[in-house]
């Protein structure tokens, strides 16, 4: 009840149709970043504050704000009003604390992960990977939900979705030429980037820490791939996770939500046409 309540005080609007999906979206929303105006979610189950430390391994001095980040609120290039800007490659982190705000559970866990990013991969980004997010309480190997921009152009796009290290990958080989790795991955060649236009990024993963678990990836509305039976433990010391975002990135990134369960290909497909939730979440819930 308090979830609804704060929803229609926070996002408020009139729904554009498919009431359904409409209550699917609102009811299962956990964090809500549109980045207009400024930074703070403006819903969270956990901490609303962006932070930013000046390197990933002091972590524990980070900041609340952008200050000494890389990173600036672009004003009026969003999609509705403002969005982030990753302007170089750099060792400052930008990250929301993922505690709470991710829905973590241990032995069964699934959600949604929705972004808008905007850029051109071949002009825009600096020599190696980047990830636009990386949500993790270790590495981008170790229980670790992301996408990437590959080390070269022609660049691939790709979901990784990786359980424990102990467990996938015991001897610790190298990403390169490690089929294990790769099992894990949703590969993209040619993905449509852009600067002229936004990019729309779905991440659906379902029955984290199960012999069943699986991962979505989907853009604009589309399926690009998945990967099924990722048969990991999927462990975090839950208050060190973090929601890393613009590692190594260079480009806009808008209106990032977190849902508590995998989204329909409906509600997918009705949040890549109406773009913003502000205009896709009615304030119809009061009681």
């Amino acid at each position: 009840m308090l979830r609804k309540v704060l929803l229609s005080l926070i996002l408020s609007g009139m729904s554009l149709g498919g009431y359904a999906q409409h209550e699917v979206l609102s009811n299962t929303l956990i964090f809500y970043a549109p980045f207009d105006g400024d930074t703070q979610a403006q819903f969270a189950v956990g901490d609303t504050d962006i932070y930013t430390a000046l390197d990933r391994k002091v972590l524990q001095a980070a900041k609340k704000g952008l200050e000494g980040s890389n990173t600036v609120l672009a004003k009026d290039v969003g999609l509705h009003g403002d969005a982030l800007e990753f302007k170089k490659k750099g060792k400052p982190v930008v990250f929301y604390d993922a505690f709470k705000n991710m829905g973590y559970s241990k032995e069964s866990w699934s959600g949604a992960i929705s972004f808008w990013l905007r850029l051109d991969p071949a002009q825009d980004l600096e020599p190696g990977f980047c990830d636009p997010i990386q949500i993790t309480d270790v590495n981008y190997n170790d229980a670790s939900i992301w996408v990437d921009f590959t080390k070269a152009n022609p660049r691939d796009f790709r979901l990784g979705v990786l359980g424990d290290l102990s467990a996938w990958n015991p001897q610790k080989l190298g990403p390169d030429n490690n089929p294990e790795f790769e099992k894990r991955l949703v590969r993209v060649k040619t993905p449509p980037f852009s600067r002229a236009s936004w990019t729309h990024i779905v991440i659906n993963f379902s029955k984290l820490g199960t012999s069943s678990a699986t991962s979505h990836l989907f853009i604009n509305g589309a399926l690009q791939g998945s990967v099924q039976k990722i048969a990991d433990p999927f462990t975090w010391e839950e208050e060190k996770a973090k929601i890393f975002l613009g590692l190594n990135y260079i480009g806009l990134m808008d209106e990032l939500s977190v849902f508590e369960r995998p989204l329909s290909t409906e509600a997918i497909d009705k949040l890549f046409r109406v773009k913003s939730l502000k205009t896709l979440i009615s304030g119809k819930h009061q009681e």
